[in-house]
């Protein structure tokens, strides 16, 4: 297990001044997303697995299943943040381990708690992230009632998938998951479809992987960088090597999916990149420098960081300080969540000098993290974000010439 650095040796711990923000009359910005981990344990032994194959264990002393006390609790805190603050909108998702293992009567009596406390003082949107292998006709008749969009995680075909996706016994879930999106795609239901969460592996085929995927027609896909950082790298991606094989990798995808005649659907990674070349915001935390207003609620209540840091060393998604019961208000002032809102100040003097530092804003947090140094470093990926970004903004550069006559 990874060992992280001590409280007072890394930053943001260590190194940005709170007090000077506050003089200077900065305000942090509230939550606008939160992440309600239903269910800690999963049906899948996915290798690769941030929660339960890296640096932080703390699952184990999670209670399984977000009991009810629990949800009203959580609900309630949202609800006075929201009320709090005027904020006008905020997602939900339904998170685990695997959310579906919670079963349908607890599922169900949390949609209906959103709708009774948090939909009563903002818009609501709602989401789920499964490996959608418990998807049935009951879950899918409560997803329509209130309106859950449901996101699958599913790594490409049957051998790029089963590659990692696989069940404790060994076999692969490909064809399962398969069964699964085509039933959640079926008739009316597919409006409830958001997409596919698709972790990189570079042993499988780029482009193969893609059109795998959208053999699903999915609305969207999301690319996933494996998750690593300076101290513990990512497969293939030494931190010393010049070599970009991830960035090579997501070019292959990206030219395939740009040059198509048609959109086949809609690539988050990419289209992030391009709205923030031509002055847009991100929609996810993967590149940019928007605030980042994300909070994460566990099966027992406690408020966290984004669960990634799981993956950095162990407690590093805790908020330290923040008793169980807290107004979610009181985390807004916390080190690390304040270092996600501060734009280009926190992030290290490379990427502050870097040219494209405001499409990539850094990269994932959790991947710039180095045990002496904490989290003020450009991320592991760097070289492959920035031949990426490059590569995408000179394609796009080169349309907007020609639809502008050159100009």
């Amino acid at each position: 297990m990874q060992i992280g650095p001590a409280i007072n040796q890394a930053w943001p711990t260590h190194g940005l001044d709170v007090g000077a923000l506050r003089r200077g009359g900065w305000q942090p910005q509230p939550f606008n997303e939160f992440i309600l981990k239903v269910h800690s344990r999963c049906n899948l032994s996915c290798d690769y697995c941030y929660i339960y194959e890296m640096a932080d264990d703390g699952w184990r002393g999670q209670p399984q299943v977000m009991q009810k006390p629990v949800v009203i609790a959580a609900c309630k805190r949202i609800e006075e943040h929201v009320r709090q603050f005027g904020v006008p909108s905020v997602a939900i998702v339904l998170h685990g381990g695997e959310p579906l293992l919670a079963g349908h009567e607890v599922i169900d009596g949390l949609l209906r708690q959103v709708s009774m406390t948090v939909a009563t003082a903002c818009r609501t949107k709602i989401g789920m992230q499964t490996n959608g292998l418990l998807l049935d006709e009951r879950y899918l008749r409560i997803f329509d009632e209130w309106d859950v969009r449901v996101g699958i995680s599913v790594d490409g075909g049957r051998e790029a998938n089963d590659r990692h996706r696989r069940f404790r016994n060994g076999s692969g879930s490909f064809d399962q998951v398969a069964s699964k999106i085509a039933l959640l795609t079926s008739g009316d239901r597919r409006r409830l479809f958001s997409g596919l969460l698709c972790t990189i592996d570079l042993a499988n085929d780029p482009v193969g992987t893609y059109e795998s995927l959208i053999e699903f027609d999915p609305p969207g896909v999301d690319f996933l960088l494996p998750h690593g950082n300076w101290s513990a790298p990512p497969p293939s991606r030494s931190p010393d090597s010049e070599s970009t094989p991830y960035g090579d990798w997501l070019i292959a995808v990206f030219d395939r999916w740009y040059n198509a005649p048609r959109l086949e659907t809609r690539v988050r990674l990419f289209r992030d990149i391009i709205q923030l070349i031509i002055g847009g915001n991100p929609t996810s935390e993967s590149v940019g420098l928007s605030p980042i207003r994300l909070a994460v609620i566990q099966t027992d209540g406690t408020l966290e960081q984004v669960d990634t840091l799981k993956s950095v060393f162990a407690d590093a998604a805790r908020i330290d300080g923040l008793a169980k019961d807290s107004p979610l208000a009181h985390a807004l002032w916390n080190p690390s969540i304040i270092a996600r809102q501060i734009g280009v100040d926190g992030l290290s003097k490379t990427c502050q000098e870097c040219p494209v530092r405001t499409v990539c804003g850094g990269g994932n947090y959790t991947h710039r993290y180095r045990r002496d140094t904490g989290f003020i470093n450009p991320s592991v990926y760097c070289r492959d974000l920035l031949k990426l970004i490059t590569h995408i903004r000179t394609a796009v550069t080169r349309d907007i010439g020609r639809l502008g006559g050159g100009g």
